[in-house]
């Protein structure tokens, strides 16, 4: 976990700052509270940032990486959902009721992250009643990203199941492992390898 002895700089924060002001402006001494408040923390492709069953206390900022949550059926992986950069994560449900966690979360890539604590943020809610504002958008954008997420899963067709990822996570088809997407998507790598396949050959005979 991270290393509270020392907090975050001016310079390592900005890109957490520049995504905290696109939803809502804030003041110098919010900037302040965050950077004193937040710190470094860095995982490894493959290691687990959060357990399932236990408590999250802490949310986190992607500076650089990318994370994908999962749950367990038997022996096989299901991932639920799949971030990178500029975003914020955590277990919410674990994260908001303080309850333990229903997924695991799971570094995909190398991954640099800025962390703060449940209690800090509750403080910072408090302290400054502006920063509400920002709290409700970001769960609201919460919302709207499981909202893409149960309407993915209703779609029947695999190729319209893709198509729609292409259209709402294109950033992810050329980063994120195949087997990643494919168990996002609820369908097989092969089924996947195979849509893939016959969109590049559609694609080549366009041109």
């Amino acid at each position: 976990m991270p290393n509270k002895s020392r907090h975050i700089t001016p310079a390592e924060a900005v890109s957490l700052l520049k995504m905290v002001n696109y939803f809502h402006p804030i003041s110098k001494a919010i900037e302040n509270y965050i950077i004193k408040h937040s710190y470094p923390y860095s995982i490894k492709r493959g290691c687990l940032l959060i357990n399932h069953g236990e408590v999250c206390d802490k949310i986190f900022f992607i500076k650089k990486g990318a994370i994908r949550a999962f749950i367990k059926e038997g022996k096989k992986d299901i991932t639920t959902w799949i971030t990178v950069e500029n975003e914020l994560v955590t277990a919410i449900t674990s994260f908001n009721l303080q309850a333990p966690a229903l997924e695991n979360i799971q570094a995909l890539e190398d991954t640099d992250m800025i962390v703060m604590s449940f209690e800090d943020l509750q403080n910072l809610y408090q302290q400054f009643p502006e920063y509400n504002i920002i709290g409700r958008k970001v769960y609201e954008k919460y919302y709207f990203d499981a909202e893409i997420r149960a309407l993915i899963a209703r779609i029947s067709k695999a190729e319209k199941k893709y198509e729609y990822f292409l259209k709402v996570h294109s950033h992810l088809a050329n980063r994120v492992p195949l087997k990643y997407i494919a168990s996002y998507l609820g369908i097989s790598l092969e089924t996947l390898s195979r849509i893939r396949g016959q969109m590049l050959i559609s694609a080549k005979n366009k041109v």
